[in-house]
């Protein structure tokens, strides 16, 4: 395991990072240069990963020294990175006041998945993430969310010389880290633009995700903005296991979800063939959702919605009230789902010897809610309770 300090950056420079396409182009227009600069500084900034102007070598000297002097490249400062032994990269980065995020890349042989975080922390408190214990602090910027992305491209190019025909390192993004990626949709989607921008990282839209515990109109604007793959956190195949567990669930019940999730794939079937489905994300709590009543009930749930499942072995952390389920129970649980016709995977747990498995996400955010103080008095007088009936 590698571990490593980074120094700080800070600046008052408009920053290109977080500019999509047309932002940047307006940008060079905005200073009397042909829009054309964009497309150049584009490549420069996220195929080549450079964050010096000097280096633009296709970009005259007087405009490298213009933009030296009033813009900047600036991703946020990475503090801590890790390497698991099974290959999984995590980073701890600074973001503001001393805030702080996590993103993690799973590599899968040619494949390569980042998962990255769209706020400090997450206002929705489902009772099962570690994250949500954290309290919620604020949004990330644009910047701050493809400056994910950009990080770990650039870390698999460390020591080689600048060269303009760079193969690209991450093949896939998952909007999973820490937070709702839909309670900040106007950085969120042009991050996800980025992303699949071809003079950017020109992922396709099948392999940028989005991950949503279900805030229903915001949903449906994603729909009428961008296309992407969808993932939903369901966890529970009724609304009052689901509102235990996922308490935006007492807003958003599951008809209103799953209506919604058929809407966004309406607008998009016909140009695959009726082919495209959901992914259902669904963790394993033992005794809690892993019953074979439960996965009968969720296949009922699911059958007008195309889906394909995604079980997910709990990842426990300090006082949570919950136990991953036996495997035993996880592969019986998934045999019901695939006897009923749909494409059920389990999760393989990665990274967890660097807490970068699913649901580790924590970071160190400040708790203005104090919400983990609140949690933890809650655990310990549930325990008292416990001690004193026994």
């Amino acid at each position: 395991m590698n571990t490593e300090v980074m120094p700080s950056i800070s600046s008052s420079k408009a920053n290109l990072l977080g500019m999509t396409r047309e932002q940047m182009e307006d940008f060079f227009l905005g200073i009397g240069e042909k829009k054309f600069r964009a497309q150049q500084v584009l490549k420069w900034i996220h195929q080549i990963g450079v964050d010096d102007f000097g280096q633009m070598t296709n970009v005259s000297k007087a405009l490298r020294q213009k933009l030296a002097g009033i813009a900047e490249i600036r991703g946020p400062e990475v503090v801590h990175r890790e390497y698991s032994a099974d290959g999984t990269r995590k980073w701890v980065m600074k973001v503001g006041n001393n805030s702080m995020i996590e993103a993690v890349l799973i590599p899968d042989g040619d494949r390569k998945t980042l998962c990255v975080s769209s706020q400090v922390g997450c206002s929705l408190d489902c009772s099962f993430c570690s994250t949500g214990k954290q309290g919620f602090q604020r949004d990330l910027t644009t910047a701050e969310i493809i400056g994910q992305v950009w990080i770990a491209n650039r870390s698999y190019f460390e020591g080689e010389p600048i060269r303009e025909n760079r193969e690209r390192a991450i093949t896939n993004v998952v909007m999973m880290g820490m937070g709702e990626p839909l309670l900040n949709f106007d950085s969120v989607v042009p991050a996800m633009r980025l992303m699949l921008e071809d003079c950017a990282y020109g992922l396709s839209k099948r392999r940028v995700t989005l991950s949503t515990s279900g805030v229903v109109p915001m949903l449906d604007r994603l729909g009428e903005e961008i296309d992407v793959a969808l993932a939903v956190s369901l966890h529970a195949p009724n609304d009052a296991l689901r509102d235990e567990l996922v308490p935006i669930n007492r807003k958003y019940p599951l008809s209103e979800l799953l209506a919604a999730c058929r809407r966004y794939l309406g607008r998009f079937q016909s140009e695959e063939g009726g082919r495209r489905k959901i992914t259902m994300e669904y963790v394993m709590l033992a005794g809690v959702n892993d019953t074979p009543a439960h996965a009968r009930e969720l296949v009922k749930l699911l059958k007008d919605t195309p889906s394909k499942l995604n079980l997910i072995p709990f990842n426990p952390f300090p006082h949570a009230p919950y136990a991953r389920s036996k495997r035993e129970d996880i592969l019986a649980f998934q045999k019901i789902l695939a006897d009923a016709g749909y494409i059920c995977t389990i999760r393989s747990t990665r990274g967890d010897d660097i807490d970068a498995a699913c649901g580790q996400l924590v970071g160190q955010v400040q708790d203005r809610t104090r919400r983990a103080e609140r949690w933890q008095s809650r655990q310990d007088g549930s325990r008292e309770i416990f001690r004193s009936a026994t």
